[in-house]
């Protein structure tokens, strides 16, 4: 069994240099839901040196709720918000010698282009304008979308959030919405794996403790014989 490892990062919580290494995949923000240009370079350049795998992660201009809060959005703005999210990006990636190879939307955008098909339209065509492969749940609006551009889809499910039985994660504001021990999530992905065919994982870096969660998690799964390897790879 393989499975590739991400992580969200550059969200200027300042742990990529403990937490990069035990990933294979770096979602990295672009400095609209959080974090800064100088965390997005640090990152890249962390990420080249160990060989990580680098994919976009923008989300709504709303640094005061984390990108978490879901908005109302109109398709002209919301375009040339995440056109200026890539290209800034690509930018610093370009000068860095680091390919963008995914793109994963972040937080409530996340969410929403899920449920959403416009949205998550919105987004397919991005990911094919900009040759990026595209990260979401399995069987969601982004899988369709992605589908009908054409646009490589990587599922993913989450090894630190737990599930409903419908398959969609338990909100946020419940107290049993996150999954705290290593071998639980090494067994819950062994289930999203072999049930829904997932190809990524996610850890969440801004969570307290994500270091040591990663840290045991990957060895969990080496030692239930997973692989560990990036997947959104062109």
């Amino acid at each position: 069994m393989r499975i590739d490892l991400n992580a969200d990062v550059a969200e200027g919580v300042g742990n990529e240099a403990e937490l990069l290494p035990l990933v294979t995949s770096a979602n990295v923000a672009c400095a609209a839901h959080a974090g800064s240009p100088a965390d997005i370079w640090f990152t890249l350049q962390l990420a080249k040196r160990l060989g990580v795998v680098v994919g976009a992660h923008p989300g709504y201009f709303d640094r005061e709720h984390f990108g978490r809060r879901e908005l109302s959005w109109q398709p002209e703005s919301l375009h040339a918000e995440l056109v200026y999210q890539l290209s800034a990006l690509q930018g610093l990636a370009q000068a860095a010698g680091v390919q963008l190879h995914y793109l994963k939307p972040h937080g409530a955008l996340y969410n929403q282009a899920c449920r959403e098909e416009p949205l998550a339209d919105l987004l397919a065509r991005l990911a094919k304008q900009w040759n990026l492969a595209l990260v979401g749940l399995p069987n969601s609006w982004l899988e369709r979308c992605a589908a009908r551009q054409g646009v490589r889809f990587c599922r993913e499910g989450f090894a630190d959030r737990r599930y409903q039985p419908d398959g969609s994660l338990v909100p946020r504001h419940r107290a049993d919405a996150f999954v705290d021990d290593p071998q639980q999530a090494a067994q819950q992905v062994l289930r999203l794996v072999e049930e829904y065919r997932v190809q990524t994982v996610c850890v969440h870096g801004d969570r307290p403790g994500v270091v040591a969660f990663t840290r045991h998690l990957r060895e969990e799964l080496e030692r239930r014989g997973v692989t560990v390897r990036p997947w959104c790879v062109s």
